[in-house]
């Protein structure tokens, strides 16, 4: 097994961590929150005190960061002069795209390889190493990375060139936003109009209007799979999350004169949700907002 460097350990980071400690990796763990470094250490990782001792000796540099501008600083300030030239840097993060290329050629201009892997799945997703890693950068580059990755998902699948990660992530998000919104409204709709909604999701579930949203993700308590809806819409993936990706599909739309107005409404909506004190609400909570009643 590999020496990993480990940087960024919250909600997800924390998860990816610990399975690749799990699956028998020396990992040097860091992240500025000393909760988090100590939940690292009890997942078998070793914490150290800053992103350059993690990349002392590492054979691969995994980051999980907030956005665009973290991961540039870190990347600039620590990881490029800590690792080692032999190591394949993989950064996990939902950033722009712009930022993901830019970084990704400072890399190369320092003789380092890296890729952009930013994934789907979700906190329990993390925990339980089933993953979706969708991944930015050369094709040997994603062989050295895929080993790692599959320590940490299901699935690894290699998008394209440097960037095309994170392209592939804000589409995929864009996609799912908006199903959602519309999947909140149908079964609105369909309580207004006197619909069972159990019968409702057995029929939509079968029919031309199935989605992921619908059948793996039901955004209705007591309705299909357990879903975050049944825990009154925590946990899973926050509201203030999906906005943020679907900024990013914004204003990567906006850069190449994408006419994306489906996504834009999304994007308005999940707005309003969060301006609401939604933010941290699963985002399938939105079905509140739209005017699910009670008790159903």
């Amino acid at each position: 097994m590999a020496r990993v460097a480990f940087i960024g350990l919250g909600n997800m980071g924390g998860g990816m961590a610990a399975n690749l400690a799990k699956n028998g990796h020396d990992v040097r763990a860091f992240d500025l929150s000393e909760d988090a470094l100590a939940r690292a250490k009890e997942a078998g990782c070793l914490a150290v005190e800053n992103a350059a001792e993690a990349c002392d000796g590492a054979e691969a540099v995994v980051t999980m960061l907030p956005a665009g501008r973290h991961v540039e600083d870190v990347y600039t300030g620590a990881i490029f002069d800590a690792a080692p030239k032999s190591a394949i840097l993989i950064d996990c993060s939902t950033i722009d795209v712009e930022t993901a290329r830019r970084v990704a050629e400072a890399a190369s201009q320092k003789g380092l390889t890296m890729v952009d892997a930013p994934v789907s799945g979700g906190i329990a997703a993390a925990a339980g190493g089933t993953l979706t890693f969708m991944v930015g950068g050369a094709e040997d580059a994603f062989r050295r990375a895929e080993p790692f990755l599959a320590d940490m998902g299901k699935a690894v699948i290699h998008a394209g060139g440097a960037g095309a990660g994170q392209a592939a992530k804000i589409c995929n998000n864009m996609l799912l936003g908006a199903t959602m919104v519309a999947t909140g409204e149908a079964f609105v709709l369909a309580q207004k109009l006197g619909l069972d909604l159990q019968r409702f999701y057995d029929i939509a579930s079968v029919s031309s209007g199935q989605s992921w949203s619908m059948t793996s993700y039901c955004p209705v308590p007591g309705v299909g799979p357990e879903t975050p809806a049944d825990r009154d819409w925590q946990g899973g993936f926050a509201a203030a999350l999906m906005l943020k990706d679907l900024r990013l599909a914004m204003d990567a739309a906006a850069s190449v004169g994408a006419d994306t107005p489906m996504g834009a409404r999304a994007a308005e909506l999940y707005q309003r949700f969060s301006d609401n004190g939604e933010a941290g609400r699963d985002f399938s909570g939105i079905i509140r907002m739209l005017g699910l009643a009670d008790g159903d």
